[in-house]
Protein backbone atom coordinates (compact mmCIF):
# COMPACT_ATOMS: atom_id res chain seq x y z
CA UNK A 1 0.00 0.00 0.00
CA UNK A 2 1.25 3.51 -0.75
CA UNK A 3 0.44 5.43 2.65
CA UNK A 4 -2.26 7.73 2.10
CA UNK A 5 -2.33 7.92 -1.54
CA UNK A 6 -5.54 6.18 -3.23
CA UNK A 7 -5.55 3.94 -5.57
CA UNK A 8 -6.20 4.50 -9.51
CA UNK A 9 -7.61 1.08 -9.86
CA UNK A 10 -9.33 -1.37 -7.85
CA UNK A 11 -9.59 -4.74 -9.01
CA UNK A 12 -12.48 -7.29 -7.06
CA UNK A 13 -11.42 -10.67 -6.80
CA UNK A 14 -12.67 -13.73 -5.27
CA UNK A 15 -10.89 -15.83 -2.69
CA UNK A 16 -10.44 -19.64 -2.62
CA UNK A 17 -9.40 -21.38 0.87
CA UNK A 18 -8.11 -24.86 1.03
CA UNK A 19 -8.70 -27.06 4.60
CA UNK A 20 -6.98 -30.16 4.73
CA UNK A 21 -6.58 -32.69 7.38
CA UNK A 22 -3.30 -32.21 9.32
CA UNK A 23 -0.93 -35.04 9.05
CA UNK A 24 0.55 -33.78 12.99
CA UNK A 25 -0.51 -34.89 16.55
CA UNK A 26 -0.82 -30.99 17.21
CA UNK A 27 -3.31 -29.50 14.41
CA UNK A 28 -6.91 -31.31 13.30
CA UNK A 29 -6.57 -29.25 10.41
CA UNK A 30 -4.68 -27.21 7.81
CA UNK A 31 -5.82 -24.15 6.27
CA UNK A 32 -4.37 -21.98 3.25
CA UNK A 33 -5.00 -19.94 0.51
CA UNK A 34 -4.99 -21.61 -2.96
CA UNK A 35 -6.85 -19.48 -5.21
CA UNK A 36 -7.98 -15.96 -6.61
CA UNK A 37 -10.85 -16.05 -8.81
CA UNK A 38 -11.09 -13.24 -11.18
CA UNK A 39 -14.13 -11.49 -10.21
CA UNK A 40 -16.37 -10.85 -7.19
CA UNK A 41 -18.77 -13.98 -7.43
CA UNK A 42 -22.27 -13.78 -6.43
CA UNK A 43 -21.49 -16.50 -3.60
CA UNK A 44 -21.98 -16.08 -0.02
CA UNK A 45 -18.97 -16.55 2.14
CA UNK A 46 -17.10 -19.85 3.25
CA UNK A 47 -19.54 -21.49 0.77
CA UNK A 48 -18.12 -25.08 -0.13
CA UNK A 49 -16.90 -25.45 -3.43
CA UNK A 50 -15.77 -29.09 -3.33
CA UNK A 51 -15.06 -31.82 -1.05
CA UNK A 52 -12.58 -35.13 -1.75
CA UNK A 53 -10.69 -36.94 0.88
CA UNK A 54 -10.03 -34.83 3.73
CA UNK A 55 -9.78 -31.99 1.60
CA UNK A 56 -12.63 -28.85 1.43
CA UNK A 57 -12.63 -26.27 -0.97
CA UNK A 58 -14.49 -22.93 0.25
CA UNK A 59 -15.37 -19.69 -1.41
CA UNK A 60 -14.02 -17.61 1.76
CA UNK A 61 -15.16 -14.01 0.40
CA UNK A 62 -13.94 -11.24 -2.10
CA UNK A 63 -11.13 -8.60 -1.62
CA UNK A 64 -9.71 -5.91 -3.81
CA UNK A 65 -6.46 -5.74 -5.72
CA UNK A 66 -5.50 -2.44 -5.47
CA UNK A 67 -2.87 -0.82 -8.12
CA UNK A 68 -0.92 2.70 -6.75
CA UNK A 69 0.93 4.42 -9.68
CA UNK A 70 4.23 4.76 -7.87
CA UNK A 71 4.13 0.72 -7.07
CA UNK A 72 4.57 0.24 -10.62
CA UNK A 73 8.60 -1.19 -10.38
CA UNK A 74 7.32 -3.96 -8.05
CA UNK A 75 3.88 -5.00 -10.24
CA UNK A 76 6.66 -5.17 -13.00
CA UNK A 77 8.89 -7.44 -11.41
CA UNK A 78 6.07 -9.75 -10.54
CA UNK A 79 4.69 -9.77 -13.85
CA UNK A 80 8.34 -10.33 -14.86
CA UNK A 81 8.73 -13.01 -12.34
CA UNK A 82 7.47 -16.28 -14.40
CA UNK A 83 5.21 -17.10 -12.22
CA UNK A 84 3.17 -13.69 -11.14
CA UNK A 85 1.12 -13.63 -7.74
CA UNK A 86 -1.43 -12.63 -6.05
CA UNK A 87 -0.89 -12.80 -2.02
CA UNK A 88 -3.65 -13.67 -0.28
CA UNK A 89 -3.79 -12.53 3.54
CA UNK A 90 -6.48 -14.46 6.07
CA UNK A 91 -6.68 -12.77 9.27
CA UNK A 92 -7.77 -14.94 12.59
CA UNK A 93 -11.26 -14.89 13.53
CA UNK A 94 -13.41 -14.73 16.08
CA UNK A 95 -16.98 -16.93 15.29
CA UNK A 96 -18.16 -19.79 12.60
CA UNK A 97 -14.99 -19.87 10.98
CA UNK A 98 -10.88 -19.78 11.75
CA UNK A 99 -10.64 -17.14 9.07
CA UNK A 100 -11.41 -13.75 7.11
CA UNK A 101 -9.91 -12.38 3.99
CA UNK A 102 -7.81 -10.03 4.92
CA UNK A 103 -6.43 -8.06 1.49
CA UNK A 104 -5.38 -9.61 -1.80
CA UNK A 105 -2.12 -7.48 -3.60
CA UNK A 106 0.04 -7.99 -6.44
CA UNK A 107 2.87 -6.31 -4.82
CA UNK A 108 5.24 -8.49 -3.75
CA UNK A 109 6.54 -6.32 -0.49
CA UNK A 110 3.03 -5.56 0.95
CA UNK A 111 2.71 -9.18 0.62
CA UNK A 112 5.80 -10.15 2.49
CA UNK A 113 5.50 -7.06 5.02
CA UNK A 114 1.52 -8.81 5.96
CA UNK A 115 3.43 -11.72 6.95
CA UNK A 116 4.90 -9.62 9.89
CA UNK A 117 1.91 -10.48 11.95
CA UNK A 118 2.61 -13.26 12.57
CA UNK A 119 -0.90 -15.07 13.11
CA UNK A 120 -1.81 -13.96 9.05
CA UNK A 121 -1.94 -16.48 6.80
CA UNK A 122 -0.03 -15.22 3.69
CA UNK A 123 0.00 -17.38 0.59
CA UNK A 124 1.38 -16.32 -3.02
CA UNK A 125 -1.39 -18.07 -5.62
CA UNK A 126 -1.11 -18.03 -9.67
CA UNK A 127 -2.46 -14.27 -10.54
CA UNK A 128 -5.41 -15.18 -13.05
CA UNK A 129 -4.92 -14.26 -16.91
CA UNK A 130 -7.16 -11.39 -16.25
CA UNK A 131 -5.52 -9.86 -13.44
CA UNK A 132 -2.13 -9.82 -15.10
CA UNK A 133 -3.54 -8.30 -18.24
CA UNK A 134 -5.45 -5.82 -16.48
CA UNK A 135 -1.86 -5.16 -14.25
CA UNK A 136 0.42 -5.16 -17.01
CA UNK A 137 -1.90 -2.35 -19.03
CA UNK A 138 -1.96 -0.17 -15.51
CA UNK A 139 2.19 -0.59 -15.26
CA UNK A 140 2.46 0.16 -18.92
CA UNK A 141 0.21 3.54 -18.13
CA UNK A 142 1.72 4.46 -15.37
CA UNK A 143 4.95 3.45 -14.92
CA UNK A 144 8.03 6.06 -14.47
CA UNK A 145 11.33 5.53 -14.38
CA UNK A 146 12.67 6.95 -11.47
CA UNK A 147 16.62 7.40 -10.64
CA UNK A 148 18.15 6.05 -7.84
CA UNK A 149 19.80 8.18 -5.56
CA UNK A 150 22.88 7.60 -3.61
CA UNK A 151 22.75 8.76 0.04
CA UNK A 152 25.89 10.20 0.89
CA UNK A 153 27.15 9.16 4.39
CA UNK A 154 28.15 11.66 6.88
CA UNK A 155 31.90 11.81 8.49
CA UNK A 156 31.76 10.46 11.34
CA UNK A 157 32.50 12.87 14.69
CA UNK A 158 35.18 10.85 16.72
CA UNK A 159 34.14 12.53 19.66
CA UNK A 160 30.91 11.80 19.82
CA UNK A 161 31.64 8.42 21.53
CA UNK A 162 34.56 9.94 23.72
CA UNK A 163 33.94 10.17 27.55
CA UNK A 164 32.45 13.58 28.21
CA UNK A 165 33.06 15.20 32.26
CA UNK A 166 30.16 16.29 33.80
CA UNK A 167 29.61 18.66 36.57
CA UNK A 168 30.82 17.78 39.88
CA UNK A 169 34.01 15.54 38.24
CA UNK A 170 31.43 12.61 37.99
CA UNK A 171 30.30 10.49 34.76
Amino acid sequence: MSGAALPLVRIPVGIVVERRKADSPWVDVVWRGVAVLPDEPETRPWTVLREEEGTTLFYAGSATVDLYPLETARYRDNLASGSPSIWIVLAPAEGAWPYSVAAATADPAEGEAFTEAGANLVEAVPMPEMLREAIESFTAEHHVEREFFKRKRRQADPEALARRQHEGGHE
